[in-house]
């Protein structure tokens, strides 16, 4: 049985549950350079042999192999709705992601990361498309410019609203994304 002080701080707990903003939520517990550079440097859920490994281009379209890689959902980088611009305030967090990358370079400077880029389902197919590869490129622009990650290493490509996190055809922050990928282990150098 509630009594009237537990029934108004359970009242006062569950608005302010609903009233964080979802920005917020966005921004909690980002991941750290050392849990991404954990995630992107565990062995492939399969193995290749080395004539079975494809071409960079080709395992853009090769879903099998992307999500037997190394990964990390990057959700922390909140992109605003209908935005690939990463917000000055979150730059700290590409700095992270960079120093997990380039860790992972200085072991083995032939290693090549898959950056994919991720929208919600509001939009056009066509729209959520552009978007996503421009939030890829908006990334590795910055890794490379900024943070000194070698380039030859990113490959990008935007996945539109095909690959949701949360299925759901309203606005939802946690699909606006960036995947990132260690792809050393399935292309050919």
């Amino acid at each position: 049985m509630l009594n009237r002080r537990s029934l108004i701080v359970s009242s006062v707990a569950a608005a302010f549950s609903t009233a964080v903003p979802v920005t917020a939520l966005a921004q909690h517990a980002p991941p750290s350079a050392a849990q991404i550079e954990r995630s992107l440097s565990a062995a492939p859920r399969k193995r290749l042999r080395r004539q079975d490994r494809v071409e960079r281009h080709e395992l853009k379209r090769r879903r099998d192999l992307r999500i037997a890689a190394p990964s990390i959902e990057i959700q922390a980088i909140n992109f605003e709705f209908g935005s690939a611009r990463i917000p000055r305030g979150e730059l700290w967090k590409a700095e992270e992601i960079a120093i997990a990358m380039r860790r992972i370079l200085q072991r083995n400077p032939a290693e090549v990361f898959l950056i994919e880029g991720h929208t919600d389902a509001v939009g056009s197919r066509y729209s959520n498309q552009i978007l996503s590869e421009q939030r890829a490129s908006s990334l590795r622009q910055i890794l490379v410019r900024r943070f000194a990650v070698d380039g030859y290493a990113l490959e990008t490509i935007g996945y539109g609203e095909d690959y949701l996190l949360v299925p759901t055809q309203a606005p939802e922050w946690r699909n606006r994304r960036v995947t990132l990928r260690r792809v050393t282990d399935f292309v050919l150098r």
